[in-house]
């Protein structure tokens, strides 16, 4: 089986800053693979270079079978024209810690906007696409309301359904209720879990340990830079080999 992420030695810096020091992942289609760690310990910028939005410095990193952000030649790395990029990309879906919704479009507009912009669908088809899955995350009776209008919660479930809309093979979420008030986290993690049993494929950077437990596949702790130590979410959250980890899980559970 082709996994539907794997990175090889992926090591990303800003500056002086060394982020990423020689990351090994693979997550096999339709698994749930949750990220945990510290600030600063390069979850985020691991999901950020999972879709090229940030260039490795060193390593490889394939989605499906496919060399992300490059064409190889030989021993050698060509970076691919922006179309051919976008055209990648397209096929991943990315949930932010910030909802980053259009605030001039209705919560129906905001979601049928990239299949209409960059898939080229018709605007009536885009338009059932978009009520669809609008409801799929219980929010069908707020389709013509505005962003500013809806909770956090709300903007966030209007974010993933517009993710959604491109027909991703990939989701990627980065912190998605770090943003929310606690009483919101629950409807938005109850998207996810549907996510999760409908197949979808997710890489997941959270805090949040219960559902890493329940939903998660596989769990990986990173600190540093680096993945210090893997396994299933019960052997992970349960049993940490790694003192690290233990002390990491010890401040949060």
């Amino acid at each position: 089986m082709t996994p539907m992420v794997e990175a090889r030695e992926v090591c990303k810096s800003f500056g002086p800053t060394r982020v990423l020091r020689g990351v090994d992942l693979v997550v096999q289609p339709a698994e749930v693979n949750c990220v945990i760690g510290p600030s600063g310990s390069g979850k985020s910028t691991l999901l950020r270079c999972i879709n090229h939005l940030e260039t490795i410095d060193t390593g490889r990193l394939w989605v499906d079978g496919e060399l992300m952000g490059y064409r190889e030649s030989g021993e050698k790395l060509y970076k691919l024209h922006d179309a051919e990029l976008g055209r990648q990309r397209r096929d991943i879906g990315m949930v932010f810690q910030r909802f980053n919704l259009f605030p001039h479009r209705t919560a129906l507009e905001n979601v049928m906007e990239a299949p209409v912009v960059v898939r080229g669908e018709k605007k009536t088809t885009a338009r059932e696409q978009a009520a669809e899955l609008l409801e799929r995350v219980g929010l069908s009776d707020r389709a013509h309301i505005y962003p500013n209008q809806l909770s956090g919660g709300q903007q966030q479930r209007v974010a993933i359904a517009r993710a959604l809309a491109m027909k991703p093979r990939l989701m990627l979420f980065d912190e998605p209720t770090s943003a929310l008030d606690p009483e919101l986290v629950g409807e938005v993690l109850d998207v996810m879990r549907g996510l999760a049993q409908d197949g979808m494929t997710m890489v997941v950077v959270t805090h949040e340990m219960g559902f890493a437990r329940e939903v998660g596949d596989s769990l990986v702790f990173m600190d540093d830079g680096r993945i210090v130590e893997s396994g299933t979410p019960f052997e992970v959250l349960t049993n940490p080999r790694e003192a690290r980890t233990q002390i990491f899980l010890s401040k949060v559970l």
